[in-house]
């Protein structure tokens, strides 16, 4: 399998993107998780060939957009979840929870079928194996209590997401400004 390794700028860091030759989507990783990025694609794929090039336009816009405001433009965007019934189960749930929203792991199994509360451990567990940040929005997911409960990229950029959707109240004494130009 041929897919390419691109990246893109964020307020939250840059970004690498793994995407096919119909500019689908599989992996979209912060930089400083190079090293899972590079697990979970042998995990999903094998020995799948990674050759670095641009990010897909239709993807590098629809992300860019997203930090700028849009907070919908990534809703169209195709990926490609590669996972156990289980997990891709669960990322399809994720990106059906709208920008501004959240839910609770206990909530998300129930909406999923599974009446037995511990079962909210197993989607905790496929939420943090998600491969696609931000796209497949695990950060909407957090704790029936309201509490922000893991994310593989860091709490830090969880809150700066909900933040940035509306979905929680912007953290006092922290500032919300972009870390890059343009955003």
């Amino acid at each position: 399998m041929q897919l390419f390794l691109g990246h893109i700028e964020s307020p939250l860091g840059d970004l690498l993107l793994v995407s096919d030759a119909q500019h689908r989507l599989h992996a979209l990783e912060f930089t400083d998780h190079r090293v899972r990025l590079h697990r979970g694609l042998r995990e999903r794929y094998g020995s799948a060939e990674l050759t670095d090039g641009p990010a897909p336009a239709s993807i590098a816009d629809a992300v860019a957009r997203y930090f700028a405001g849009e907070l919908d433009a990534l809703d169209s965007l195709a990926v490609v979840m590669a996972g156990s019934d289980l997990e891709e189960k669960v990322w399809a749930a994720l990106r059906r929870i709208p920008a501004g929203s959240t839910t609770s792991y206990g909530k998300l199994a129930k909406a999923l079928g599974f009446e037995d509360p511990r079962a909210a451990i197993d989607i905790g567990a496929a939420n943090g194996a998600n491969p696609i940040a931000i796209v497949v929005p695990c950060h909407r997911v957090i704790a029936s209590n309201g509490d922000l409960k893991g994310y593989a990229w860091g709490l830090h950029r969880k809150r700066w997401l909900l933040e940035h959707e509306k979905a929680i109240p912007a953290t006092p004494d922290v500032p919300r400004t972009a870390t890059l130009p343009g955003f």
